[in-house]
């Protein structure tokens, strides 16, 4: 009892180091990196902006409003799109202070993600000095970078104005510990997610979500500065799919085809059925009312919207072609998971397992063309 306990407790850390040190949004500029392969992340930003300027107007700005706002994105990755949050922010927030006749602050903006993540290509991407400052200029906004998970704090307190996250509060913490124990109704035999999962397996990961959003704004409630508001973005599933390991249209993203490459691995000998069953997907989608349920729990916040936004199709050059399909949608799962992947069975496996997924996107093109879109949580909140 005591060995197994053992082999248990080594399964789950390992698995938490992984999450804690290695996982990241693939970086550089290559075929399978985050910034090439985050277009629909682009297009639904753009589709739910108009939230994030409602959030900015919530804001109450004191009578003399101070000099220096700053503002934070939590899981910010490496890519164009956290910089379209910042001059969002920047300049909704220019616009704000001119119309009530007060001059522009001058902009701290934070980027935090993990330590793994590739903060140099971020920074590559930062705009350079545009405002004139007497003989000087001076930066759009002034940047810095925050390593840490946003489950724990990152701030003093009452230092940032506004928070953002977007695409990151679907990721959790740490796989559940029963999850990867053999002994546990929800360990996760032949299943690398939660969806289709046992009732217990999808039990486990709601509680985690929950502990790990409640985590969240709890850290969040202590560095926000009164009067200030966060907009947050994450993955979400409708209220239909009432069970916890109904993930609905996310089983194309993290079940599905990808959990499918995995048997065909094991089926080719290349791999045993072990291997993937110490590998499980730190994710998961909630519903509005699982959202709703934390939130009102903590009651550090003040929930201004809560919707369920339906994202963008799979942008792909030639959508008619099923290789340039499968290209993309391989590609596209390999720069949110593939740091994971490799970390547990190695580059060459990972590189098996992603043409086995690239094949059987190209299988069923066209049904993803259709059907691989992915409901989002969007919401606004400010302190209660």
């Amino acid at each position: 009892m005591m060995a197994a306990a053992t082999e248990v407790d080594a399964v789950h850390v390992a698995q938490q180091e992984a999450v804690k040190n290695v996982f990241c949004m693939e970086g550089g500029q290559g075929e399978t990196s985050y910034i090439n392969n985050s277009q629909v992340q682009s297009r639904n930003l753009e589709m739910v902006v108009h939230v994030l300027k409602e959030t900015l107007d919530a804001i109450r700005l004191p009578r003399r409003p101070e000099k220096i706002l700053t503002a934070a994105d939590l899981g910010c990755s490496c890519g164009q799109n956290t910089l379209f949050v910042a001059d969002a922010i920047v300049q909704h927030m220019t616009d704000l202070y001119t119309s009530r006749g007060h001059a522009p602050p001058e902009f701290c903006f934070y980027f935090s993600d993990l330590p793994s993540n590739d903060f140099n290509t971020l920074f590559k991407l930062l705009p350079g000095s545009t405002t004139g400052v007497g003989n000087g200029s001076r930066p759009r906004y002034f940047a810095a970078g925050v390593p840490g998970s946003f489950y724990d704090r990152l701030f003093p307190e009452r230092s940032i104005s506004v928070f953002s996250s977007t695409f990151s509060l679907h990721w959790l913490s740490q796989v559940p510990r029963e999850v990867v124990d053999k002994r546990s109704e929800a360990y996760n035999e032949g299943k690398v997610f939660v969806h289709g999962a046992s009732e217990a397996t999808g039990a486990a990961y709601k509680r985690q979500f929950q502990s790990d959003l409640a985590r969240f704004l709890r850290c969040r409630a202590a560095e926000l500065k009164r009067g200030g508001a966060m907009f947050l973005v994450c993955l979400g599933r409708p209220s239909s799919a009432t069970a916890p390991a109904d993930q609905g249209r996310v089983r194309f993203l993290f079940g599905d085809m990808f959990q499918d490459s995995w048997h065909d691995l094991i089926r080719e000998g290349m791999m045993d059925g072990e291997k993937m069953d110490s590998f499980n997907v730190p994710a998961y989608a909630p519903t509005l009312e699982e959202f709703r349920e934390v939130v009102d729990a903590d009651g550090s916040f003040r929930i201004n919207r809560l919707d369920l936004v339906m994202g963008s199709p799979l942008v792909v050059d030639r959508p008619d072609d099923p290789g340039a399909v499968g290209r993309t949608v391989a590609n596209n799962e390999r720069s949110l998971l593939g740091a994971l992947v490799d970390a547990h069975v190695g580059k060459a496996l990972g590189d098996q397992l992603f043409d086995r997924l690239r094949r059987r996107a190209e299988e069923r093109a066209r049904e993803l063309m259709e059907e691989m879109r992915f409901p989002h949580v969007v919401c606004s909140l400010s302190l209660a």
